[in-house]
Order: C-alpha cells, then sequence, then structure tokens
C-alpha cells in the first residue's frame, strides 16, 4: 500500500484547471518528483498535499488517513514539513531560533527542543551558525536552515518546492545531492517539485512529467530518459531530435517499423510500445545526439546510414556537438571531442536503429 495516494486530483483556478483528475501513489522512504514547466500543476499537486490548497474534488491519503474527503485536515495537522523557494526564513530570527520556532508552538520543554534543534542543526552542517541571522548567511546556509526548520519535527513527509531555484549553479548542483543523503538517511517519504530536468534525474527515485495539470508519464530516471512517452516528454527530459514522418510498414515482430521522411530512404526505428500509433497524429522518428554516430566514410551493409553535411560545430568541453544538414533536415550530434571533422564537411550520419523511436 502507498504511503501517500493522490486519488483523482482536480483543482481549478476560475476558469483554469491547474490539476486534471490526477493519481499518483508514493511508496513510503520514496523521493518523488514532479516535474514540468511553469503552469503544469505541480506546485498546485503539492500544496494540495500539504493543505495549503483545498481540492474541488480527490483526495489526498497519508499514512492511510483521508485528509480531504472525509473532513479537510489542515497543514499543522498533516505530519509534514515543507520547504520553500524562497526559504522563508525571518530575517529578524536568529538561525537557532528559526529552527525551534515550530517546537516552541507544541509546548516542548526547553532542553527538549534545545536538543532537537542543536541534533537536527548538525544533521544540515550548520553546527556553530546559531547566533548568525539568515542576512549573514550564505544562499546555501540560508537553504539549510530552512530543510532543518522542516525536519525538526521529524514529520512523515517532507514536501520540497523548487528549493534550489535561487542558488547559482555550482551550489545548486552540490545541494541535489546533500538533500538526496539527508533524506534518505532519514528515510522520509518525500514530494520534491522542479522544472530543471537534470535536478529531478539526479534526485529522484520516480519522476512524475506533467503537462497542463495531467500526468504525462511516471517512471524512474532511466525509465523517462530511454523510454519517453511521447514528444513532450522526450523534449522535456534532454536533447531529442524529432524527424516528420509516416510508418510505411511493420516488421512481422510489430517492434520496429519501417517509415519514410525527407531522407533518400526509409529510417528503421522502434515502435511504441503498444506496436501501435494513434490515426490522425503526426509521428516522429526519434533519436538522442549521443546516439547519432558520424563517418568519414560509409560503413558497409549499414541500415539507417545518411549522407548530409556538418551545418555546425560547437566545442563543449568534454564532447564536441556537430548539427548536420540531411536533405534539409538538421541532425545534432554530440561526438567525442577529438574528431577533426570542419563546417562545409560532407560526412555520414548512422541513426542506431534500436535507438531511434516514433514518438508522437
Amino acid at each position: 500500500m502507498a504511503f501517500i495516494e493522490i486519488k483523482n486530483l482536480f483543482k481549478r483556478f476560475k476558469k483554469v484547471v491547474a490539476v486534471n483528475h490526477i493519481n499518483i501513489d508514493i511508496k513510503q522512504g520514496e523521493m518523488l518528483t514532479l516535474l514540468g514547466p511553469s503552469g503544469c500543476g505541480k506546485t498546485t499537486t503539492l500544496r494540495c498535499v500539504s493543505g495549503l490548497e483545498r481540492p474541488e474534488e480527490g483526495d489526498i491519503v497519508i499514512d492511510g488517513k483521508s485528509m480531504v474527503a472525509k473532513g479537510f485536515v489542515q497543514p499543522s495537522k498533516r505530519g509534514i514539513g515543507m520547504v520553500f523557494q524562497n526559504y522563508a526564513v525571518w530575517p529578524h530570527m536568529k538561525v537557532f531560533n528559526n529552527v525551534t520556532y515550530g517546537l516552541k508552538l507544541h509546548g516542548m520543554s526547553k532542553q527538549e527542543v534545545r536538543e532537537k534543534t542543536q541534533r537536527v542543526l548538525d544533521l544540515v552542517d550548520l553546527n556553530g551558525l546559531e547566533e548568525r541571522y539568515p542576512a549573514q548567511l550564505s544562499g546555501g546556509q540560508q537553504q539549510r536552515v530552512a530543510l532543518a526548520r522542516a525536519l525538526v519535527r521529524n514529520p512523515k513527509v517532507l514536501l520540497l518546492d523548487e528549493p534550489l531555484s535561487n542558488l547559482d549553479a555550482k551550489l545548486r548542483e552540490k545541494m541535489r545531492f546533500e538533500i538526496k543523503s539527508l533524506v534518505k538517511r532519514m528515510g522520509i517519504t518525500s514530494v520534491y517539485v522542479t522544472h530543471d530536468q537534470a535536478e529531478a534525474m539526479v534526485i529522484s527515485d520516480r519522476i512524475v512529467v506533467m503537462e497542463s495539470g495531467n500526468v504525462v508519464q511516471i517512471g524512474n530516471p532511466q525509465e523517462i530518459y530511454e523510454k519517453p512517452a511521447n514528444r513532450f516528454v522526450a523534449d522535456f527530459i534532454g536533447t531529442m531530435n524529432f524527424i516528420p514522418c509516416n510508418i510505411t510498414r511493420f516488421l512481422p515482430d510489430k517492434k520496429m517499423a519501417h517509415i519514410s521522411t525527407d531522407f533518400s530512404q526509409d529510417i528503421l526505428c522502434r515502435t511504441p510500445d503498444t506496436g501501435a500509433t494513434t490515426p490522425g497524429k503526426q509521428i516522429y522518428a526519434s533519436i538522442r545526439p549521443e546516439d547519432v554516430q558520424i563517418f568519414s566514410e560509409p560503413p558497409q551493409d549499414t541500415a539507417n546510414l545518411f549522407r548530409g553535411t556538418i551545418a555546425h560545430k560547437a566545442y563543449l568541453g568534454n564532447f564536441l556537438f556537430f548539427f548536420v544538414s540531411v536533405n534539409g533536415t538538421m541532425i545534432r550530434v554530440q561526438a567525442p571531442h577529438h574528431l577533426p571533422h570542419e563546417e562545409g564537411r560532407e560526412i555520414y550520419v548512422f541513426l542506431n536503429p534500436q535507438k531511434c523511436m516514433i514518438l508522437f
């Protein structure tokens, strides 16, 4: 049984549907990420779980207890900790008082408050900074204060709403691992909201990709990256080449198909898991840049090999990025940095049939 159950959740703001009857189960101790662009419904979903928003329909069940359908449960009664995008630490309070504030409201003794607070400050590496004000801390330290305040009451559930978006790139990368390690050590069930696909890939056990209030795909990072459900997911997670196409014929097992494009010959591609396509929908032969190979001379008896011209070349340190024009279609290629090919050179691109997939 799931530790958190989001059941048929529906939330609108006036005429705008923010969350459209979604269903998500979250396991105990799992770090689940809600991922998508601005306006997709991820933060609204998180706020419904926290109790900061009241849905029109559906239910939130935490540890077997209904939060909505059997009477609305206030945020303070849900056993959750929440970390906000803007930290929301009190500027007039020192670090120690920021963290202890929630404990004092629950009538704990001074000794118990001090012990719990010191324990969690040690946990988030803020020991020795107890007497500083937030303005005297770095962005990363302020985020740790917010995290400590959320954790000090030993919540059943930790909710994080884009907690790293205000940090610089290097600190953001470091904090991803710190938060993941800390939450895993404590065994807390967590829901993390972000629009940053790299962040989601690093921090998550599973990812929920959302678009326009709907759940598009749920899976672990590898599944989402290697087997995207549609073009939206593939384009949002990483970089993908999309080549408009039509299916010419399926192979007997229906797992592969020949498709026609503007290229000189058909492309062999993996078909969707259903083995079928939706009538009337535009379909695309899709392949990641790192799954495209380039050759100076054509290998013998190789399917999915096409002649093109290097239109652009970019040096990105540990690899090169080529834009190769094939019959007017631009194919992006990620290749080893030592390749000598220059712009304007004619080369051959190989689209690995096992990595090339049909998407809608």
